[in-house]
């Protein structure tokens, strides 16, 4: 039997891509991902994620990862239907590995209507689905592949630093790095693509400017 798991990592930064990754294995192989410690990314350093990659690709049978970009989410975000895109994409994936059974790391608080939106979609009706929430934590396929997910977002990251000259941090609001870097970039044209415009740490923060710049115009 062949098994996948599907995991995304980056759904809340406000600075880039929101990452997909799926994984398939031969079922005999899944004792190997633990004796290797995979697990959820969230659990693993860097350094450790990183050394698993390879390893993973290397049991793996199959593996797909679709790179989101911030204007896509912004589109789907913005008629709130982040959680379709992410269907959308987990049903590409699916097609792509065709295992004989999946298991989903679900993002919706509905359950149901999320697995039934997948079954109903994918190509081949017999593939098996196990949809739960905190599955990467439950499942050492789905573990897989949200190590993979967050080694893709995090090289992702390191390339738009690169690109930029600049560390904007981890892209996640919390991050002082973060909000400092976006603070002082938000209206700079040149880094147009780089910000999730739908996020309201990024919206609040051009609503202000236009607030200001009016004020400034009945001021004078």
């Amino acid at each position: 039997m062949i098994v996948a798991g599907i995991d995304e990592a980056g759904r809340g930064p406000v600075i880039g891509p929101l990452v997909l990754a799926g994984v398939s294995f031969d079922e005999r192989k899944i004792k190997e991902l633990e004796r290797i410690g995979v697990k959820d990314s969230k659990l693993l350093n860097q350094k450790t994620r990183e050394k698993l990659f390879e390893k993973i690709l290397k049991l793996s049978k199959n593996n797909k990862i679709i790179i989101i970009p911030p204007e896509e989410i912004d589109l789907f975000v913005n008629q709130r239907k982040l959680n379709e895109l992410e269907a959308l994409k987990m049903i590409e994936i699916t097609n792509y590995l065709n295992p004989d059974k999946i298991i989903i790391d679900c993002p919706s608080t509905n359950k149901k209507k999320f697995e039934d939106f997948l079954r109903e979609n994918v190509s081949n009706k017999n593939i098996e689905f196990l949809v739960e929430h905190k599955a990467d934590l439950k499942y050492r396929v789905v573990g897989a592949a949200s190590i993979i997910a967050k080694v893709i977002r995090e090289r992702e990251i390191e390339k738009i630093k690169k690109r930029y000259g600049v560390d904007f941090g981890s892209g996640y609001p919390s991050d002082p790095l973060t909000n400092e870097f976006l603070n002082k970039n938000f209206n700079n044209e040149k880094l147009k693509g780089l910000f999730r415009k739908s996020w309201s740490t990024y919206s609040n923060l051009k609503k202000n400017s236009k607030q200001k710049r009016i004020s400034e115009f009945f001021n004078k």
